[in-house]
């Protein structure tokens, strides 16, 4: 039995940086890095990596299954069937890091391997009182990443999407009105910091076990600093570019930001300004809340930010 998990995000103390500073396919590859082409309009990729259980590695007892089918790709997908009404997946990566989340009975959820080749441990825990839990199914996987950007491009369960979502439809329509990669990522960005507010209500009263609802955002407006990089890494993943969910803390206070891949910068994770060449962190959620020169003076060097964890 366990007692008192590690929970990976601690959602109540998460977005606190709206107080440091005010207002605070199956068909695509994904090796597609497109950076435009003669027309000088960026290809829109018209189709969405996919994630599925296909059934061909799989471990399983009387309530839990996992599918490691696909691992190779940076997932894996656990569908917990039994009796318990709140369920854990922990997944242990060969840095030892653990990654908490909160499981829902009865359909397949998508989980990255986000730590690279090596063994992972995954454990599934039931509750049986207040935070009390017994280790349900354990089983180590050997897992070997055929490319790096993947985990970073499929949806998961703190990025999900479909082919329909309606972020994916926006990031078609910003596809289409890029010159190229890295115009899109200034596009999305910009988009993303314009119309969406952030709440403070929710971030009073959000439950330790959220997750982000993309569309939801997208309807509503608003959203915490989960919701608005959960967001941005959608609509850049629909569109093939490697997009890292980034939770770790910002000054003192537990936040989210994103980290992507461009071919002339590479990761984009350690320096929210864009100067015409090069991207600084990119944290939508203070670039929603405050002007260009406190998101300059805030980010500086990037030591402002310690990364935790990778989504």
């Amino acid at each position: 039995m366990r007692k008192g998990l590690n929970y990976a995000l601690s959602i109540a103390l998460v977005c606190a940086m709206a107080f440091i500073l005010p207002g605070c396919d199956s068909g695509s590859s994904l090796a597609n890095r497109s950076s435009g082409n003669d027309s000088g309009v960026r290809k829109t990729a018209t189709s969405v990596l996919a994630p599925e259980a296909s059934g061909e590695t799989v471990y399983e007892d009387k309530d839990a299954t996992i599918d490691a089918s696909n691992t190779s790709d940076g997932y894996v997908m656990i569908k917990y069937s039994g009796k318990s009404s709140k369920i854990k997946i922990q997944i242990t990566g060969p840095d030892e890091t653990i990654y908490t989340y909160t499981s829902h009975a009865g359909e397949y959820e998508t989980f990255p391997l986000t730590v690279g080749s090596g063994a992972y441990r995954i454990d599934v825990l039931e509750n049986i009182s207040d935070d009390l839990y017994f280790l349900s199914q354990s089983q180590t996987i050997d897992v070997n990443i055929e490319n790096e950007f993947a985990p970073f491009l499929y949806p998961n369960q703190y990025i999900w999407y479909v082919a329909d979502s309606k972020a994916v439809e926006l990031g078609r329509q910003l596809s289409d009105q890029s010159e190229s990669d890295l115009d899109y990522v200034s596009v999305v960005y910009d988009y993303v910091i314009s119309n969406i507010t952030y709440d403070n209500d929710k971030a009073a009263n959000v439950p330790i076990d959220y997750i982000p609802d993309i569309d939801e955002t997208l309807t509503t407006g608003k959203g915490i600093c989960f919701d608005y990089a959960s967001l941005m890494s959608a609509i850049l993943r629909s569109q093939n570019i490697p997009t890292k969910l980034v939770v770790g803390y910002s000054g003192p206070a537990y936040h989210a930001w994103i980290s992507v891949w461009l071919e002339e910068t590479g990761w984009v994770d350690n320096i929210i300004e864009f100067d015409g060449t090069n991207w600084s962190i990119m944290d939508p959620t203070l670039g929603a809340g405050n002007g260009k020169e406190a998101v300059k003076e805030y980010v500086g060097d990037g030591t402002n930010y310690t990364a935790k964890y990778h989504y």
